[in-house]
């Protein structure tokens, strides 16, 4: 199981860890419009899941500005960044930031995402920062559960991960 720091506490997790090689679980998220999203919707595609606790905050700010940036550059990848922020707040800062080459999504109804990924936060309702790559047949390639919530991800290995995926 992965052990999950939130500003040096222990926080915890489902026990639902998933590791490179596994199929990928589905889930049942909220796209901006407050259409249902699942991992079906991008089938075909590698898909590169970025999750983030709330997306207000500092470093969720610019792990999803990365990956916006990054978004351009891989052909055949799909950029998905997960939190429990409502779909409004979302689609409201992607505006303000000029977001426009990935698509965010919200785990905020049923934590659908968080528990099937092992990343729901119990003593907070948040996602555990994370990183999963899924290649086009929906095997996991990558995963990244970074032991530190407030810390970075490795940002190049995920990339790396994500290009090499197909």
């Amino acid at each position: 199981m992965a052990s999950v720091t939130f500003k040096g506490n222990s926080v915890t997790l489902p026990k639902t860890e998933v590791k490179v090689g596994d199929e990928a679980p589905q889930f049942k998220v909220l796209a901006n419009d407050l259409s249902e999203v699942t991992l079906e919707n991008s089938k075909g595609k590698v898909r590169l899941i970025s999750v983030v606790p709330s997306i207000d905050t500092g470093v969720c700010e610019q792990q999803t500005r990365r990956f916006n940036e990054e978004a351009s550059k891989l052909d055949n990848v799909e950029i998905l960044t997960i939190s429990v922020d409502l779909p409004f707040a979302q689609k409201r800062w992607c505006a303000a930031e000029g977001i426009e080459n990935l698509q965010t999504l919200s785990d905020h109804r049923n934590l659908s995402f968080g528990t099937n990924y092992g990343v729901a936060i119990e003593e907070l309702r948040l996602l555990a920062r994370s990183i999963f790559v899924v290649d086009s047949s929906d095997t996991v390639t990558y995963v990244e559960y970074v032991p530190e919530v407030t810390d970075h991800p490795d940002y190049d290995a995920a990339i790396e991960a994500a290009r090499s995926a197909k």
